[in-house]
This record gives C-alpha cells, structure tokens and sequence, in this order.
C-alpha cells in the first residue's frame, strides 16, 4: 500500500471551489441522464421507479467522492470532511414509503429539496482553475515593477529638463529685450545728433547769410526770421514725438526685463 501511494500521486487541487465544482458537475450529468431516461410525466403522479433511481445515483455519488477523497489534495492538504456529500440512509427511507401519505410528503419535499439544488447549481457556476492565468501573474508583475522604476526616473528626469527649458527661454527673453532696448537707445542718440546737427548747422547758414547781405547793420540786436523754418519745426515736432513716445515705452520695457532677469536668477539658483 505504501509503494501504491508513493508511486502514484494525488489529485492535485488548488481550491475547494474545484472540489465543488466536479461534484456539482457529476450531479448535474446524473441529473440529465435520469431525466431522459425517466421523463417526467404531466401530472403531479408519483414516480417511484425514478425516486428510486434518484436517491441510488445519489448514495453512488457520495460514496464515489468519499473513497476518492484520500487520493485528492487541495493545496497539499487532505480534502476537509465538510465537503465530503453525505450518504442517505437508504434502508429507513424504504420503511418510511410504506405509508402512503408520508409517501406524497416525501416526494413533494424532495421534489422541492432538488428544485431548490437544481436552482442553487444553476445560479452558482464556478470556473476551472486555469494554469495559463496563474503563469501570467509573475509576467504582469513583472511588467508593473518596470513601470514603476519608468516613472520614477521620468520624476527624476524630466523636473530638471523642464526647468532647463525655461531658464534657457528666460535668457533668449532678456537677451532680446537687451538688444531692443540697446537699439531704441542707439536710435534715439543718433536722431538726437542729427537735430543738433541739423539744427547748428541751418543756424550758422542762416547767420552767414544775413551777415553777408546785411553787412555791417547785421550786428544789431534783433534776429530775423529763420530761413526753412516750417522744415526745422517739423523736424523738432518728429524729434520730440519720438522722444515722448521712448518715454512712455521705457518704463514698460524695464519692468519686463527686470521681471525676465528675476525669473531666470530664481531658475537658475532652484536648479
């Protein structure tokens, strides 16, 4: 007996559910075989020949599972005996039918005992243990814990390059506002000379002009009229109409620059 149990190996089970699962199984193939064999008849007439028949099978059944219990295992422990199916005392149940109205009593409640199974079977169904499932769990955990270790150095990583980006933006901004600033200031230099040229340069026309018609009598006091004038006017109107249009664009400029060169310090220092 012991060479028998260690050369053949038990059934190997991995819940209690399976155990379920095949004795509800064999019931309900038991179950469809005496129902084709033994229809039901359209009145409510006892039939003693399939009662009969029913509990047999069920005894058969019980005791199949009963001594193939020993050679089962559940997770590499012996199949518990609140799960073993109880056997029906065959022999009282005979004595009992004797009397006829115990009889249609019996009947009815194991009518409605096997409805109320039949019920039970059909609502609770439950799935095979399937190997393929159980192979792909180390595969999915595998899969989550790279994941993980993915976004973790994206945590790392992309914080740091973000804020790269964004210094390196706020330096081409100052960059560019430094140049447009330098370049408003250049204009404006320039624009200043030139009327101060211009302006010099007419003036001095002018005098020589009048000293040499005029001669002598061009020393008096009095200065006449400008020659060109309204040319002189319009270009000291452009001349200040810029000048008061770089007032009031400087200050807005300065502010953005110096908000640009506080942003890109604080950057630069968090990185």
């Amino acid at each position: 007996m012991d060479a028998a149990a260690s050369a053949h190996r038990k059934v190997e089970l991995q819940s209690p559910e399976d155990f379920t699962y095949l004795l509800n199984n064999v019931r309900r193939a038991a179950a469809e075989s005496i129902g084709a064999a033994f229809p039901l008849a359209d009145d409510d007439a006892e039939d003693a020949l399939r009662a009969r028949i029913e509990e047999l099978v069920d005894d058969y059944i019980a005791r199949t599972f009963t001594l193939a219990a020993p050679n089962l295992s559940i997770n590499g422990l012996p199949v518990p005996e609140s799960l073993l199916p109880k056997e029906k005392n065959s022999n009282s149940k005979t004595k009992e039918k004797g009397k006829k109205g115990s009889k249609k009593n019996k009947k009815k409640g194991s009518t409605a005992a096997t409805a109320a199974e039949d019920e039970e079977d059909e609502n609770v169904v439950y799935e095979p243990f399937d190997a393929r499932l159980r192979d792909r769990i180390p595969d999915l955990l595998r899969e989550e814990e790279e994941l993980l270790r993915e976004i973790a150095a994206l945590k790392r990583r992309v914080p740091a390059q973000a804020a790269a980006r964004v210094g390196d933006a706020l330096k081409a901004g100052v960059a560019a506002d430094e140049a447009a600033l330098a370049a408003a200031k250049e204009r404006v230099g320039d624009v200043d000379r030139d009327l101060r040229q211009k302006g010099r340069k007419r003036m001095l026309d002018n005098l020589d002009g009048r000293g040499a018609d005029e001669g002598p009598a061009a020393a008096g006091p009095a200065i006449g009229v400008l020659l060109r004038n309204d040319e002189v006017a319009d270009s000291f109107g452009t001349a200040v109409e810029g000048l008061a249009r770089l007032k009031r664009d400087m200050p807005a400029t300065v502010a953005r620059m110096e908000r640009a060169r506080a942003a890109g310090s604080y950057v630069i220092a968090g990185r």
